[in-house]
């Protein structure tokens, strides 16, 4: 596809942090973003030049938003896909309709990757009662039931540890159908992110360590501490995945490193990804302008890093009052979203901490050079 001109405008679905984050990256490409959101004031119309109110699935406001667009992407996956498709009519839209829709249903998601040959964790949908208990016979205790839609930072999902909570998860869980999933004993867990371009051509970050708290992303640490072979794989794995869904931008994929050391996709994630914050500040190309690259059909640099990277996300009321102390402390690179509340569970902003090439310290050091933000 020919390249965007400067000052042609990308259109962005959703106005969250990430389309905020992909925005600053457009406008430094010489691009104009439009934000098409139902949230006043959101992170991502502050920092763009447009912005269309509407619901993800109203006609009207998606013709509108279109027709100020010339090209469309989005910022996270719980949008319409239908809405998605009638965009497509009448705009380039990257990434395609039909790849938002696998990313969207867990079930769809994990058969895609077993006809791509790529390892997961065994799992089972699950349309009734019935079949959960059919699935833990098969899969075993503990193991994680989740919704095949809508899940992000830990909701949506149980786990599973005896059988007398089959039934209160069932009960407890919507929307169903819901999907069962066998509990991997992991090392670790990784990510690794993807930008892929419509020639085919692409490039691939470094795996990166992703460690949560109360199921919501606390640290990454850039580059993960696996072994060279194993990253390797994850990278692999990674880009077979994008290049078999013939993906137009960017693609996050999460995975786990069980024991013996083998890599297995948990989720993918069509758009940038928490886990790539650090790619700002570590990188001469961070995810966001990958991101925007790709759909836009411009050359895609190589996700080289130039230093190593912790990210540490500031998460709901206590750690957002934490900023004076973030903005005071040397070392720590502070990235606000421009949120009015601070929630439980919201997050609020970031920050990085740079360390020498192949010099990441052990969690002792990350702990002292994170300062007001290591955990207690």
């Amino acid at each position: 596809m020919p390249a965007l001109t400067p000052n042609a405008t990308v259109g962005i679905i959703g106005g969250g942090q990430l389309g905020r984050m992909s925005a600053m990256a457009a406008a430094r490409l010489g691009y104009r973003c439009h934000v098409l959101t139902p949230e006043p004031d959101s992170p991502a119309a502050q920092v763009s030049a447009a912005c269309t109110l509407g619901d993800y699935e109203d006609p009207t406001a998606l013709r509108r938003f279109a027709e100020a667009a010339d090209v469309i992407t989005f910022e996270f996956e719980n949008v319409s896909a239908a809405g998605l498709e009638l965009l497509a009519s009448l705009r380039p839209v990257h990434p395609a309709p039909a790849v938002l829709r696998i990313s969207q249903d867990r079930v769809l998601e994990k058969s895609f990757l077993a006809d791509a040959g790529v390892p997961t964790a065994p799992w089972r949908a699950v349309e009734a009662l019935p079949d959960l208990h059919a699935a833990v016979d098969a899969l075993g205790l503990p193991a994680v039931l989740k919704t095949t839609r809508l899940g992000y930072d830990g909701k949506g999902q149980a786990v599973l540890r005896a059988r007398e909570d089959i039934e209160p998860a069932w009960a407890a869980l919507d929307p169903k159908p819901l999907i069962l999933e066998g509990f991997v004993n992991y090392a670790c867990e990784i990510s690794v992110i993807v930008a892929r371009g419509a020639d085919g051509a692409g490039t691939v970050f470094d795996a990166m360590e992703n460690r949560h708290r109360d199921g919501i992303l606390d640290l990454t640490l850039a580059p993960a501490r696996v072994a060279p072979g194993t990253a390797t794989e994850a990278q692999r794995v990674a880009w077979r995945v994008a290049d078999t869904l013939d993906l137009v931008g960017l693609l996050a994929v999460e995975m786990f490193v069980d024991l013996s050391g083998r890599v297995l996709v948990n989720e993918i994630a069509p758009r940038p990804h928490n886990s790539g914050h650090w790619t700002i500040d570590a990188c001469p190309a961070s995810q966001f302008e990958l991101h925007v690259r790709a759909v836009a059909g411009l050359p895609l640099p190589p996700g080289r890093r130039h230093a190593d990277a912790v990210m540490k996300n500031l998460v709901g009321p206590e750690e957002a009052a934490l900023w004076p102390q973030v903005v005071a402390t040397p070392g720590l690179i502070p990235h606000l979203y421009g949120k009015a509340e601070a929630r439980p569970g919201r997050k609020m902003g970031h920050a990085t901490r740079l360390f020498p090439l192949n010099g990441l310290p052990d969690d002792d050091g990350i702990r002292r050079a994170l300062g007001c933000l290591a955990a207690p």
